[in-house]
């Protein structure tokens, strides 16, 4: 009788998140086609969301002027990066450093600190890989698929294939049948998408793709352990079937990140590369 009861609610759970990301993915999508200071002012809003959920998280809401400035620095350095170049990222940069030392007498500021270097490190990284050209929309777009195939992947083939689990003391529903099904698909959808956009070819999709759906995964996986941590299930209740916004993008901040350090080390070829030189949005970038 109970396991009755269980499955529409497991039913009614899916259909809620199905709904939710029906609902978000053409804005997301809509929002990185047009590209420039809408992109940027989508990404900041996402990233002060997610610090502010990180904060939370580790109960590290006091002082409040100090969770307000760092949020703030946070926008301010994210927009300054798309319309002024990339230095003022370093805003975000020096406060988060300076929040860690603070933090050896006060541990909420540390835990501040180490939320601006994770939630800025990938959405700059993000801002960047769109801003290249030719295929800046493309990076973005194959980091997108990667992660979102990734997910959808390892959910259904974790329920389908079950198995042993991946990391019970952190995320007791993964499976490694699930991790396995969200690399292999994954792999395949970004390895499709390079070839069909001229980007790159099957092959090298390939090896760009399971590096990205691996951290994407391990990017998850942190995000659990933290919350595992501070014994909290979600990071917030602002999307419907989905928890926080942190529980949304922590997979695409591991594979933002991961994009943005294949392509400093230039082994993106065109697929994931960095602008030669900046072109701020204000002075005709896109």
């Amino acid at each position: 009788m109970a396991s009755d009861e269980v499955q529409p609610a497991a039913k009614s759970e899916l259909l809620v998140r199905i709904l939710s990301a029906a609902l978000l993915a053409p804005v997301a999508l809509a929002t990185v086609i047009i590209g420039g200071i809408t992109l940027a002012l989508l990404v900041s809003l996402v990233a002060a969301i997610a610090f502010w959920e990180w904060t939370a998280i580790g109960g590290a809401e006091k002082p409040t002027w100090a969770r307000l400035v760092a949020g703030a620095s946070l926008v301010v350095g994210l927009l300054g990066l798309a319309v002024f170049g990339t230095t003022w990222i370093g805003v975000t940069g020096a406060l988060a450093v300076l929040a860690v030392l603070a933090g050896l007498s006060r541990p909420a500021l540390r835990w501040m600190g180490f939320g601006l270097a994770y939630v800025a490190v990938p959405c700059a990284s993000f801002l960047l890989l769109r801003q290249a050209q030719p295929f800046g929309l493309v990076s973005v777009l194959f980091i997108l698929i990667v992660v979102w195939t990734t997910d959808i992947a390892a959910y259904f083939g974790g329920r389908t294939f079950g198995g042993p689990k991946l990391w019970p003391a952190v995320s007791p529903k993964k499976t490694w049948s699930g991790a396995f099904s969200g690399l292999m698909a994954s792999a395949i959808a970004g390895a499709t998408t390079v070839q069909v956009t001229g980007t790159s070819n099957f092959v090298d999709g390939l090896i760009l793709a399971i590096p990205l759906s691996i951290a994407a995964q391990a990017g998850d996986l942190f995000e659990s352990a933290m919350k595992r941590r501070f014994g909290i299930k979600d990071s917030g209740r602002i999307i419907p079937g989905h928890g926080g916004v942190l529980d949304r993008v922590d997979g695409l901040f591991g594979a933002s990140a991961a994009a943005w350090l294949i392509a400093m080390l230039n082994l993106g070829g065109t697929t994931l590369s960095l602008p030669g030189t900046f072109v701020p949005v204000a002075t005709g970038g896109t």
